[in-house]
């Protein structure tokens, strides 16, 4: 069983920056694509950002593109996601997930372990 535990997520003011953190339990964190999404209130979750095992192959929603980075590190079992110029249109609930295969997807078919989701308020 895999666990995805996000942190990092606070309330921050319109342009500012936010790293968001997600650990993940088991050996085969290396092994496998990571992604973001996000959940607005009353809105579906939508795809934000992913990175493959070695980090050959990022994709970015194009929402967040020049804002938000995706990062990892292996040996630590973390994927992070770098978020700069926030707007309050970024406030939604954050979510990791590990990909099913070692690819990008941006739907949420493509992962099967999702973490709790941790809270990202901007307010203008």
């Amino acid at each position: 069983q895999v666990q995805l535990i996000e942190s990092g997520g606070r309330l921050v003011q319109a342009g500012d920056s936010l790293r968001l953190s997600c650990a993940s339990s088991g050996r085969t964190f290396s092994s496998y694509a990571m992604g973001w999404f996000r959940q607005a209130p009353g809105k579906e979750r939508e795809f934000v950002a992913a990175m493959t095992s070695a980090g050959g192959s990022t994709k970015l929603a194009d929402s967040v593109k020049g804002r938000f980075t995706i990062s990892r590190d292996n040996a630590k079992n973390t994927v992070y996601l770098q978020m700069n110029s926030l707007k309050p249109e970024d406030t939604a609930v954050y979510y990791c997930a590990r990909g099913r295969y070692n690819t990008v997807s941006q739907t949420t078919e493509g992962y099967d372990y999702w973490g709790q989701g941790t809270q990202v308020t901007v307010s203008s």
